[in-house]
């Protein structure tokens, strides 16, 4: 079962989600939150698998939410609720440690994909927010020196892993991709994100733009 937990300012917006969510017989919503320091609080109460997290809410937001939830280590997958209309934070959330995002206007099948997704342990990354917070704000040449210390240790293989990673690229994409198995594949992403010390998917494909890995738009 697939404990979730979320976290808006919107009363009516948590019962739609509430609602959508509650159809499925591998969901459970095991509680809510209005604002960040609520959903802090609320995630060490309700230990969630996935905390559904919207980002502008009174006093504490979802990106401050985000970073505290996150720095416990070893909690849930953090989903952003958002629109392509603040780019910045999306990045901040990427650099949070937020595991995806879900578009407010995506569809109910999409929520309950979504949710699955995080939980177990994938990153949700549509290619086209992929695209633009890539596009707008990595930052090549401003790397930290550890993480492109690291970047040294991948084999060839891992390299061209990383690489379909950036793009977007699903487990069974990588493996049709690069004439892999796939429990090879999930083998070599989980080698590729140790030896960069990235908490998931999401921050290697960071990673892998601000290291120069890969460019935006190409």
């Amino acid at each position: 079962m697939i404990r979730v937990l979320l976290a808006d300012d919107h009363r009516l917006v948590r019962t739609g989600f509430r609602v959508i969510l509650g159809m499925e017989d591998d969901i459970e919503v095991v509680g809510e939150a209005e604002d960040g320091a609520q959903a802090v609080a609320a995630t060490a109460q309700h230990a969630p698998d996935v905390v559904l997290m919207d980002v502008e809410m009174p006093g504490m937001n979802g990106l401050e939410a985000t970073r505290r939830i996150v720095a416990t280590g070893g909690g849930p997958s953090v989903l952003i609720l958002t629109t392509f209309d603040r780019d910045d934070y999306l990045f901040a959330a990427l650099e949070a440690g937020a595991s995806g995002f879900l578009l407010k206007n995506s569809s109910p099948e999409s929520l309950v994909e979504a949710v699955r997704v995080v939980a177990r342990g994938d990153a949700l990354l549509a290619p086209e927010i992929t695209r633009r917070v890539i596009s707008a704000f990595a930052r090549p040449g401003t790397v930290r020196a550890e993480p492109a210390a690291r970047l040294d240790e991948l084999t060839p293989r891992e390299h061209e892993v990383l690489v379909e990673l950036a793009g977007g690229a699903t487990n069974a994409e990588i493996a049709a991709s690069l004439h892999l198995g796939e429990t090879t594949v999930k083998t070599h992403v989980s080698r590729v994100l140790t030896k960069l010390g990235a908490r998931d998917r999401t921050q290697a494909v960071v990673l892998a733009y601000e290291l120069g890995v890969v460019r935006p738009g190409g």
